[in-house]
């Protein structure tokens, strides 16, 4: 588990733009707790820092997922979003994001 790098913040925020625009901050800058994105694997998850700082105990191979399952990056370099990442998505934009895989 591990912070995006440079490149991999920039191509996952574009993607998220796409769908909530400039609300992406409200993931990141909550009131309630602060949250984080990290890599584990190529996938990208959304997680509470205090959950992060907790799943430190655990060992890499024995970790198999933890948070929000945003989605994954290609072989090519591209940023899939999931489906387990709407629910996040829908308390910043609303209805607009029904036709999300159309894109």
């Amino acid at each position: 588990m591990r912070p995006l790098t440079d490149d991999e913040m920039r191509i996952f925020f574009e993607k998220l733009q796409l769908y909530i625009g400039q609300n992406i901050t409200k993931l990141i800058d909550r009131t309630d707790e602060p949250y984080t994105f990290r890599l584990v694997k190529d996938r990208v998850y959304y997680i509470s820092e205090s959950q992060m700082k907790l799943a430190t105990n655990i060992g890499r191979e024995n970790l198999l997922s933890l948070g929000t399952f945003f989605g994954k990056f290609t072989h090519g370099g591209k940023f899939k979003l999931h489906i387990t990442c709407l629910d996040c998505l829908t308390q910043h934009k609303g209805w607009d994001l029904v036709n999300i895989y159309n894109r």
